[in-house]
């Protein structure tokens, strides 16, 4: 199997033409080489691919690359690819096992990574696997392959993740022991300095600070989101680029396409519903939720969002409360019928005051915000 595996997974990719310079970000990257795992985790658009290849081009350090994708859930195939990333590192690594993978049956996991870790720990410097997309990995033996290398890892070895959603690995020990670098979607979020780097540099537009301000606050320094708007300014005379900013939201075509092909459609049709009933809300709690959705298990839903990173903001440290990206919101706002609208803002609509002991619901009409014209909109708050 070796012999037939795609070369160009295994390649860095090109550091892209728009990349901007992030040294705070880089400067906590140094640590990498003193953590077993550095987690790069956030929803897609935020830039974990850009700013580790980037980054890795830069450093004096052996590394291996590997991009993941939905047919690595094969153990054996997962396997394969993880032994050609170590013997880009050193041929040696993993040089007893090719024959393994000559059989047509799945290879046993355990003895595959004995003979890694073993061979790993004879190499003479450190080096790090870049573990590229490992959302797409959903087997359990894929990642009890990768708990085996995090636990037992010599010195040596330095596991890069990048993911959309956080992975199934024993991350709370490796946080405890301070073997855990992460880096997440706050973190990748662009300052509005490098908001103004990207869009003078690269997309070569210099907006007026006011216009600067209100994109940021829009865009929420989602990369993606920014990129997308500021194809849409590109052109534009000043007050065309302030009304445009001024509009922008979810329901932006480009914003509609992206958010739809690279997010949604990877969603259980469950999720898809839940997401859209409680887009409305400003706020919302797991008991809040409830009420709207109709549901028993929101609490359990939105544990499951926030794990799948999928644009939920915590609004506490307790993860009680919680609301959408704004842009995520009124792009899901789009999404609902006149039907639904109405449902859900009847339930809304029904939700007593004091529905949970220590909080309390209010409510707001006509806002100036509503993205349904003269619809309610609908907030809760402790």
């Amino acid at each position: 199997m070796l012999s037939e595996l795609l070369a160009t997974k295994l390649h860095l990719p090109a550091s892209r033409l728009e990349h901007v310079e992030r040294p705070r970000l880089t400067e906590h990257l140094k640590h990498a080489l003193t953590h077993k795992l550095t987690l790069i985790s956030s929803p897609a658009g935020y830039g974990k691919t850009t700013l580790i290849s980037g980054w890795l081009h830069g450093l004096d350090q052996p590394y291996a690359w590997l991009t993941l994708d939905e047919q690595d859930n094969d153990p054996s195939r997962f396997l394969a690819y993880l032994v050609a990333a170590f013997q880009g590192i050193d041929d040696r690594i993993g040089q007893s096992i090719k024959i393994i993978f000559q059989s047509t049956q799945t290879p046993p996991i355990e003895p595959v990574i004995t003979v890694l870790l073993n061979d790993i720990s004879k190499s003479p410097s450190h080096f790090l696997i870049v573990l590229d997309d490992y959302h797409l990995v959903q087997a359990p033996a894929c990642h009890r392959a990768i708990e085996s290398l995090l636990k037992y890892a010599p010195n040596q070895l330095h596991l890069v993740i990048l993911t959309r959603h956080k992975p199934p690995l024993s991350l709370p020990r490796l946080r405890v022991d301070g073997q855990l670098l992460e880096i997440g979607a706050e973190d990748l979020r662009f300052t509005e300095e490098e908001t103004t780097q990207f869009l003078k540099t690269w997309m070569d537009l210099e907006l007026s600070v006011d216009n600067l301000v209100l994109l940021h606050k829009r865009t929420e320094g989602w990369v993606a989101g920014l990129q997308l708007a500021a194809l849409s300014m590109q052109g534009r005379d000043e007050s065309a680029v302030k009304q445009f900013i001024a509009i922008f939201s979810g329901s932006h075509r480009h914003v509609i396409d992206y958010l739809t092909d690279e997010v949604m459609a990877q969603q259980s049709r469950e999720l898809r519903e839940f997401m859209y009933q409680t887009a409305f809300l400003d706020r919302f709690s797991g008991p809040l939720c409830d009420k709207v959705t109709g549901r028993d298990d929101s609490s359990t839903v939105l544990k499951l969002l926030e794990q799948k990173n999928l644009f939920l903001e915590p609004l506490d440290e307790e993860r009680s409360w919680y609301r959408y990206h704004h842009l995520f919101a009124s792009y899901l706002r789009t999404e609902l019928n006149e039907k639904q609208r109405q449902t859900v803002h009847l339930r809304a609509a029904q939700c007593p005051r004091g529905f949970e002991s220590s909080q309390r619901c209010r409510w707001y009409l006509g806002s100036a915000h509503d993205p349904f014209g003269d619809a309610s909109l609908y907030s809760w708050a402790s």
